[in-house]
């Protein structure tokens, strides 16, 4: 696999930022595989993703970081400097409906996320077969009204010390608290079973039977301190009829959040997701 650096750029929109940013590659003799932008004129702004080959650049990453914070200066840019080479370490938060979970565990077994899993974490024990069968290290943490504190300080332990920098909620159906959001300080992805803003919070499906829908969704969401309020990375919807009972949407709708999620985490994990205000820019 070609080892590539990757730089993602948001700043106020003006002239020059695109061939700033690609002399300063190219003097450096970086062949450039990728470049994508974009610009937002509603709030004046400019992102982009470039990624280049790092066989036969000039810098190494310190040397590349200091150098390019005179551009960024220049510019105002908000920026990130990644490396394909080192790979995220995810754990996987479920509860009972483990689809979600399975689904992530074989596409990282088969080489289509490419990520390290270090560990899965539930809050019921079901889902640990899962984990045992793709030889990931389980843990059950129970959480009740009173224990919910202790059991996200337990968490928050195991995080740390598997070194973990993204978490992803695989219809994990507890709500983080504000505090275990700021402490972990880390990327949290979560999938809520609905095309958000419809139906957010808890039976989505079956306020969506209730209302009598045509489409039934999923969304894949940054978690914030605002329940269901993330910015969205992910969507897709199915088309239902009358004849579609409760069990038939929540069936389908499993379908389409295994989908929603996985191509969230893809992309996370390949630094093609930029953040800005409450909306994300997903490139190419």
């Amino acid at each position: 696999m070609t080892k590539t650096g990757i730089l993602l750029i948001d700043c106020p929109d003006r002239s020059g930022i695109a061939a700033a940013v690609s002399d300063f590659l190219y003097r450096r003799n970086a062949n450039i595989l990728h470049a994508d932008q974009h610009q937002d004129a509603e709030r004046g702004l400019f992102l982009m993703r470039v990624e280049w080959d790092l066989d036969g650049f000039a810098l190494g990453f310190d040397e590349c970081t200091r150098e390019f914070a005179a551009i960024a200066e220049r510019f105002q840019m908000r920026w990130k400097l990644e490396r394909s080479d080192k790979p995220h370490r995810v754990a996987l938060f479920v509860s009972k409906y483990d689809h979600c979970l399975v689904d992530l565990l074989y596409r990282h077994h088969s080489g289509e996320l490419a990520c390290e899993i270090p560990l899965v974490i539930g809050n019921h024990p079901e889902a640990e077969r899962w984990a045992e069968f793709y030889g990931v290290p389980f843990f059950h943490i129970p959480i009740t009204g009173a224990s919910k504190a202790e059991a996200e300080g337990n968490q928050l332990a195991l995080l740390a010390e598997y070194q973990v920098d993204l978490v992803v909620m695989a219809r994990y159906m507890q709500v983080l608290s504000s505090e275990f959001i700021a402490e972990f300080g880390h990327p949290i992805i979560n999938v809520h079973h609905s095309f958000l803003p419809a139906f957010s919070g808890a039976k989505p499906y079956h306020r969506a039977l209730e209302r009598g829908v045509k489409l039934i969704g999923a969304t894949a969401h940054y978690a914030t301190q605002d329940l269901d309020e993330g910015p969205i990375i992910e969507q897709d919807v199915m088309r239902i009829s009358h004849r579609d009972g409760l069990e038939d949407l929540l069936q389908k709708g499993r379908d389409l959040e295994k989908m929603v999620l996985s191509r969230a985490v893809r992309w996370h994990i390949g630094h093609r997701v930029l953040v800005y205000d409450r909306k994300t820019v997903v490139f190419d």
